[in-house]
């Protein structure tokens, strides 16, 4: 995808009240609102508009969804979804020109129920996957197109719902890396439990390979500050990390925030991560690594 320009309209002059998002050349309107600004939100003449809409919150401590359209968004949330008392924050996705009909958000509805399906990022509370309309063939084209802008979009004003750290199953990525100065193959062992994990840097994350092994259970903190036993038990859970022995095993390579969190998950513990991956065949660190990469740029 090439570069593009992203406007954001801060409606309240705060970074966590209402605001807008729009792409240059881009017939979607975004509009994001806490649940504490709806009925100023529902006022504006967007919400009434035919359109699609995401309620984002959590249940029971783990993140919830629940994806939505109306031909007039306002009345649909005012009839149905106030009623749900768990959602903190709500995304309204609309055309500038308000020429979506029922049939195009419809679509985007049930593609975009697909999508957070795929990504297993957070709970849908949507019961089923809606089924696609009758759409042309034109039409369905056009539709695609938007919500390819869409995600792109979404992630940036941080709706993550729809974007999976699981990554597709590349086998010759660590052999194009040990090729690149530039993105080096990154290992973590740790010998007494036989664990060894390896790593590359793709696209700005950090993605732990398919085949890395990683400790059977989580040893180290499990109290409510700690987020790294709530990362490995997810991974347990969507099936990414399976049982392979006395270990467990990536069944699919995964991009994690960073080299620690990486770390945490594989080693069972918190851990340094920035010293405890090192380029594979070597004693450098990824700390030192960085330094070194950053002295020669």
């Amino acid at each position: 995808m090439s570069a593009t320009t992203l406007e954001l309209f801060f409606i309240d002059g705060k970074p966590d009240g209402m605001l807008t998002a729009e792409v240059f050349g881009w017939t979607g309107h975004i509009l994001v609102a806490p649940r504490t600004r709806l009925p100023e939100a529902l006022k504006r003449k967007e919400s009434s508009y035919t359109g699609v809409y995401i309620l984002l919150g959590e249940l029971n401590e783990d993140p919830l969804a629940y994806i939505g359209e109306g031909e007039s968004i306002a009345a649909r949330i005012k009839s149905h979804d106030a009623k749900k008392d768990w959602w903190t924050r709500i995304i309204l996705i609309t055309s500038a020109a308000n020429n979506l009909h029922k049939a195009h958000v419809q679509y985007l509805e049930s593609r975009l129920v697909q999508e957070g399906i795929s990504a297993a990022n957070t709970k849908l509370e949507n019961g089923t996957n809606p089924s696609l309309p009758s759409l042309s063939e034109a039409a369905q084209a056009n539709m695609e197109a938007f919500i390819s802008q869409l995600l792109m979009v979404l992630p940036a004003i941080r709706v993550d719902l729809f974007t999976s750290k699981a990554k597709p199953d590349k086998q010759s990525e660590i052999e194009k890396s040990k090729e690149s100065t530039e993105s080096p193959v990154f290992e973590l062992t740790l010998k007494k439990e036989g664990i060894v994990a390896t790593a590359i840097l793709e696209d700005g994350e950090f993605v732990v390979q398919k085949g890395s092994l990683a400790r059977a259970t989580y040893i180290g903190d499990r109290s409510e500050k700690s987020y790294y036993w709530k990362h490995h038990d997810k991974l347990v859970e969507q099936g990414i990390l399976v049982d392979h022995g006395k270990h467990k095993v990536f069944t699919q390579s995964y991009a994690f925030p960073s080299t620690s969190a990486a770390g945490a998950v594989c080693n069972g513990r918190s851990t340094a991560g920035p010293i405890a991956w090192k380029v594979k065949g070597t004693k450098q660190t990824y700390k030192e690594w960085e330094a070194a990469t950053l002295a020669e740029n």
